[in-house]
C-alpha cells in the first residue's frame, strides 16, 4: 500500500499552504477583533474579491470541478490535503466553488442547467446555499414535510427550512422537497434550483450561531419554480443529497485535522517558554501526554480520512467510513482544542488567540451534517445489520 500523495497533489497542498500563510493568516487578527466586537465572522466584499482574485491567479478555482466547465477534475484524495490547509486558519474563506454543492450539481445537472448554473458556479461568478433541514426534521431528512406540487410545467413549493448558511445572499439555493409523500426518501424527495429573489422564497430571520457565524430560516410560500429547474430526476433527490452530505463530511474531517494540527503546534511552541513553579510546561507529564495523544489521534484521523477519500475515488461504498471520520475527527479536534486552551491558561480563554474560534467552529461541526451520536448509530447499524 502506498501512503504517499502523488507528487502533483503534494505540490497542490503546498501551494494552498502558502496561500493560507501569505493571504489568510495576515487577516486573522482583524477577523478575531471584528468577531470580538460582535460584528460576525465574515469578510468584507473588497477583501473577499481580493482573495478570490489571488486564488484564481494561482489556479485554485474549481479544483474538483469537471474540466469541461473550467475545473481541474481532481480526486477527493487531493482535496483532503487542500481542505486540511484551509482548516488551519480562522479567516473564513472557501476556495470557489464550495465542493459539497458542486458535487451534487455535477451528479444531477442537465445540459441547460450545466450552462446556467454549474459553469458560472465553477467560475466563481455565483454562490450557492442548500435547504435540507426543517424545524422538525434535522438529522433525519427523510422526515421533511416541505412539499413541491406540479402546476402545469412548473412546481409550487410550500414549507419551511432552517439552518441554511448564506440563504439571504446566495445566488441560488438547492432546495429539497417532498414530491411523493407515500414514497418519501425512497423515491419521493426531489431537488430544485431556486434563484435569489424568487417570489415566495422568504428569509424569515438570521440566526446567530457560535463563533460569529450565522444561519437562516426560510419560509416557502407558494414559491413557483420553473419546471426546468428540477435538479436531476423527480423523486431521485435523496441519493445526490447524500453525495453532497458525504462530501461535506470528508471536508469537515480534513478541516478538523487542520485545526487540531495547528492547536498542537501552538502548544509545542508555547510549552517550553511558559514556566510554572520553576519548571517549563514542556517538562510537565500532563502536557507531554496531551501532545503525544494529540499527535497520535491526528495521525489516525488523517489516515482514516485519506483512506475514505481513496475508497470514494475508486467507487467503493464508504457510508460507514464517512460516518466514522465525521464523528472521530470532529471529536478528536474538539478535545485537542480544549486541551490547548487549558495549556494556555487564562490566555487560552481570550479572544486574542484563534483557539476559541476554532473550538466554536468545531462545536457546531459536531452537530451539523449529522451529530456524533447519529453517525455512531449509522456505523453500528451497518455492522449489526439493524437497518430497517
Amino acid at each position: 500500500m502506498d501512503f504517499e500523495l502523488a507528487e502533483e497533489h503534494r505540490m497542490l497542498r503546498d501551494l494552498v499552504a502558502n496561500f493560507v500563510r501569505d493571504e489568510l493568516m495576515p487577516l486573522e487578527a482583524g477577523v478575531m477583533a471584528r468577531e470580538a466586537e460582535g460584528k460576525g465572522l465574515y469578510l468584507d466584499a473588497e477583501t473577499q474579491a481580493r482573495l478570490d482574485a489571488k486564488a484564481h491567479e494561482l489556479g485554485l478555482f474549481g479544483l474538483d470541478a469537471p474540466e469541461d466547465v473550467g475545473g481541474s477534475d481532481l480526486p477527493m484524495v487531493a482535496m483532503v490535503g487542500v481542505e486540511e490547509e484551509i482548516g488551519r486558519c480562522v479567516t473564513p474563506y472557501t476556495l470557489p466553488p464550495d465542493s459539497p454543492n458542486l458535487r451534487m450539481l455535477m451528479q444531477t445537472v442537465n445540459e441547460r442547467q450545466r450552462v446556467a448554473y454549474l459553469a458560472p458556479y465553477v467560475a466563481g461568478k455565483t454562490t450557492s446555499a442548500i435547504g435540507i433541514s426543517e424545524p422538525g426534521a434535522g438529522s433525519d431528512p427523510a422526515a421533511m414535510t416541505t412539499r413541491a406540487v406540479r402546476d402545469g410545467d412548473d412546481w409550487i413549493i410550500n414549507g419551511r427550512k432552517i439552518w441554511i448558511t448564506r440563504a439571504a445572499d446566495a445566488d441560488f439555493t438547492i432546495l429539497m422537497a417532498v414530491t411523493d409523500v407515500e414514497k418519501g426518501a425512497r423515491g419521493g424527495i426531489s431537488a430544485f434550483l431556486v434563484d435569489k429573489g424568487t417570489p415566495g422564497f422568504n428569509v424569515l430571520r438570521r440566526i446567530p450561531m457560535l463563533g460569529g457565524q450565522y444561519t437562516y430560516e426560510v419560509a416557502l410560500e407558494d414559491c413557483r419554480v420553473e419546471g426546468w429547474k428540477l435538479l436531476g430526476q423527480e423523486g431521485q433527490g435523496f441519493a445526490p443529497m447524500q453525495t453532497r452530505l458525504g462530501t461535506r463530511r470528508i471536508q469537515m474531517a480534513a478541516w478538523s485535522i487542520g485545526m487540531a494540527q495547528r492547536a498542537m503546534e501552538m502548544v509545542i511552541e508555547y510549552a517550553p517558554q511558559r514556566k510554572t513553579f520553576g519548571m517549563p510546561l514542556s517538562e510537565r507529564q500532563a502536557i507531554q501526554f496531551w501532545v503525544a495523544e494529540a499527535a497520535t489521534k491526528i495521525h489516525a484521523a488523517r489516515l482514516m480520512t485519506y483512506d475514505c477519500a481513496w475508497k470514494l475515488d475508486n467507487g467503493r461504498d464508504v457510508r460507514s467510513e464517512i460516518s466514522m471520520i465525521k464523528w472521530f475527527a470532529t471529536e478528536m479536534a474538539y478535545e485537542t482544542l480544549d486541551r490547548a486552551m487549558q495549556a494556555f491558561g487564562a490566555m487560552g480563554m481570550t479572544k486574542e488567540l484563534p483557539l476559541q474560534l476554532m473550538q466554536a467552529k468545531l462545536r457546531t461541526m459536531r452537530i451539523y451534517d449529522g451529530p456524533t451520536e447519529v453517525h455512531k448509530w449509522v456505523v453500528a447499524r451497518n455492522l449489526l445489520g439493524t437497518r430497517r
